[in-house]
């Protein structure tokens, strides 16, 4: 039997998955080559298992998205001169004008989702998400000290 709490988070979860597949067709790239492409741009030089780890993605999979977008132009990969074991991956001009190009339809397409949506519904919905956020966290606090 479904509970409120089920309806609430699967209508959350459903909810952001289909506000970034919706965007990633309206750009017409995938999820993933949107975040690669994207950390890239907000961090500058990064590794490919930072990448990997900060979006959540296995590594044949980042390597494949990185391979591609140097193939394009659009990023130039060097082995980290500070661990050779690791591979350093940045965008080149091009790839940097494609990404601010896409971080300004992403906020274009955040007005257009936003519309009829007040801001006293906006600030309800993050101060859910907040205390969200802070119960995860003292939930997984609660977990630690009962495995500790």
């Amino acid at each position: 039997m479904e509970t409120s709490e089920d309806r609430f988070f699967a209508g959350l979860g459903s909810g952001y998955a289909k506000i970034r597949q919706a965007f990633a067709r309206h750009v017409g790239m995938s999820g993933p080559r949107l975040m690669v492409l994207m950390r890239l741009w907000r961090t500058g030089e990064t590794s490919h298992s930072e990448l990997r780890r900060l979006l959540a993605l296995d590594g044949a999979s980042v390597t494949r998205l990185v391979k591609e977008f140097e193939a394009e132009g659009m990023l130039t990969r060097r082995v980290d001169p500070g661990d050779n074991r690791y591979t350093l991956a940045r965008l080149t001009p091009v790839g940097e004008r494609v990404a601010a190009d896409l971080a300004r339809r992403h906020q274009d397409y955040q007005v257009r989702l936003l519309d009829g949506v007040t801001p006293e519904e906006r600030e309800a919905v993050l101060r859910a998400l907040e205390r969200l956020s802070s119960n995860a966290d003292r939930i997984a606090a609660e977990t630690q000290e009962g495995n500790g």
